[in-house]
């Protein structure tokens, strides 16, 4: 083993798991340790606390284990160079949505969906018609609901 390594005892004093979860998430390989003692003992990383930590802040904002369990797996489909993704991204909950932000874009962790468009980048690919007789003026580039309401009277 390489690195400081945690017993499941210092795990539980250092994320507020209960023994119950912590066992329960190994056994269903939610988050499991990255080593093992000769003896059969689990042995967990600092990665793994991070994502032991990430995974009880979701469970805390009321993200169902289940819906946890299927963003690892779509994460790992989506990004196959993270070896432990609730410790290698930063997430967002937003209601039933788990965004992750990675290298400037935001996704849905479930769908892939993007959130974030670069809307300046865009906007350097638009040429706008340019009329150089006369000067633009305010109102015709920010025009003004509540002007425009009153000339049409």
């Amino acid at each position: 083993m390489t690195g400081a390594v945690f017993s499941s005892r210092q795990v539980r004093e250092i994320t507020g798991l209960s023994h119950r979860q912590l066992r329960y998430w190994r056994e269903t390989s939610l988050i499991a340790p990255s080593h093992q003692t000769r003896g059969g003992h689990a042995r967990y990383s600092f990665i793994d606390l991070i994502a032991l930590k990430t995974a009880k802040r979701l469970i805390d904002t009321g993200v169902p284990v289940q819906r946890i369990r299927k963003c690892i797996a779509a994460l790992v489909r989506r990004l196959p160079t993270l070896d432990t993704p609730l410790a290698q991204v930063a997430l967002v909950v937003t209601g039933d949505i788990v965004l992750v932000f990675r290298d400037g874009a935001a996704f849905d962790a479930l769908t892939g969906q993007e959130w974030i468009f670069p809307v300046a980048e865009l906007l350097r690919g638009i040429e706008l018609p340019v009329d150089d007789t006369r000067p633009q003026i305010q109102s015709e580039l920010f025009p003004d609901p509540q002007l425009q309401a009153l000339q049409s009277c």
